[in-house]
């Protein structure tokens, strides 16, 4: 503190950051590994709060503290929109930052010509993801969420879906399954092959009826599919060297070389709050991210890995300080 009322505090600090911009030199090597890091619901206003949080909870005053992509040697901003409306969702924003091509609202991995809710104008319209792409290319991918897998932002990474809603067949209309559209669960499953799944979502993966494991005596949080798959059992049956996880326990006894699958669906639904998180019984964004890290990076070809947290959930409930500690823990992350 006292340092800072001083003219050379400053200026020295001034002198050592133009130092290290002159410094950088341009990347001519390719990328091995890729981690799309993606704060859902944060912009620039919830990043200075975030930064001033971040910096109070360490004893400072806040101002002073820097997140973790504060440092990177590049930054810049994206305009976010979809074609069809100025304020746009997640599907839509989904589509356009992991598929490259900006879409309508709701909709996931398909191009404009698409109509929302309307499952026919699906067929012919898919645009494919980096998560896909790089699959192609030998690597190995991975989907780290705070939300539920089927939710729009990591949708977008495997699903063509006119609608962003469809997280189950029991969630679709009649007209979308008689035209033969498939729910985002079930492309979870089958479009991609995903080494690493981990975020919430179980009641979309199985059968009406089956109990939960975490919630068995809750029918709410039982299984919804009409269809009667199991698509864990299916995900399981399809991978050598799979593994399921639903609890942190289960995350945790993964060290086995020989996971080369780990699905990890640890809610029926979303992922609750940092801030109402059971730490003994409930991995964190850190947690999950690490994990994902460690099987991924076996891959001598490398890997593709997309790490969301779900910020904005804590801003559409009004609820600055569960947002504000979504975006710390994804700084951890």
């Amino acid at each position: 503190p006292d340092a800072e009322k001083t003219p050379g505090y400053w200026n020295d600090g001034a002198r050592r950051r133009l130092e290290l911009a002159l410094a950088l030199q341009p990347s001519a090597r390719r990328a091995k590994n890729i981690i799309l890091f993606m704060g859902d619901g944060m912009g620039l206003p919830t990043i200075s709060a975030a930064r001033i949080y971040k910096g109070q909870l360490a004893g400072g005053s806040g101002e002073e503290s820097v997140l973790a992509m504060e440092t990177f040697p590049h930054l810049a901003l994206a305009k976010t929109y979809t074609i069809d409306r100025q304020v746009p969702d997640s599907a839509g924003t989904g589509t356009a930052y992991l598929c490259g091509v900006k879409a309508n609202a709701k909709t996931l991995g398909l191009s404009g010509a698409a109509v929302y809710g309307k499952c026919r104008t699906a067929f012919g319209n898919e645009v494919d993801s980096i998560l896909h792409r790089a699959r192609l290319a030998g690597k190995s991918v991975g989907i780290v969420t705070t939300t539920r897998v089927q939710h729009a932002s990591p949708g977008a990474a495997y699903a063509h879906s006119a609608s962003r809603s469809w997280y189950a067949d029991a969630n679709m209309p009649k007209e979308a399954l008689r035209d033969g559209c498939k729910d985002i669960a079930y492309q979870l499953v089958h479009n991609t092959d995903i080494n690493v799944i981990l975020g919430g979502g179980r009641m979309y993966m199985t059968p009406k009826r089956t109990p939960d494991p975490e919630y068995p005596d809750d029918p709410a949080q039982n299984g919804t599919r009409k269809d009667g798959l199991d698509l864990i059992a299916e995900w399981l049956s399809a991978k050598q060297g799979a593994r399921y996880v639903w609890d942190k326990k289960g995350l945790d006894a993964v060290e086995d070389d020989s996971v080369s699958h780990l699905m990890g669906r640890l809610e029926p639904k979303d992922r609750k709050y940092e801030l109402n998180r059971n730490a003994s019984t409930d991995p964190s964004i850190v947690e999950m991210t690490e994990k994902a890290i460690r099987i991924l990076r076996r891959n001598p070809n490398g890997f593709f890995l997309f790490v969301e947290d779900e910020i904005d959930h804590g801003h559409h409930s009004g609820r600055a300080k569960q947002a504000l500690m979504e975006a710390v823990m994804l700084d951890r992350a």
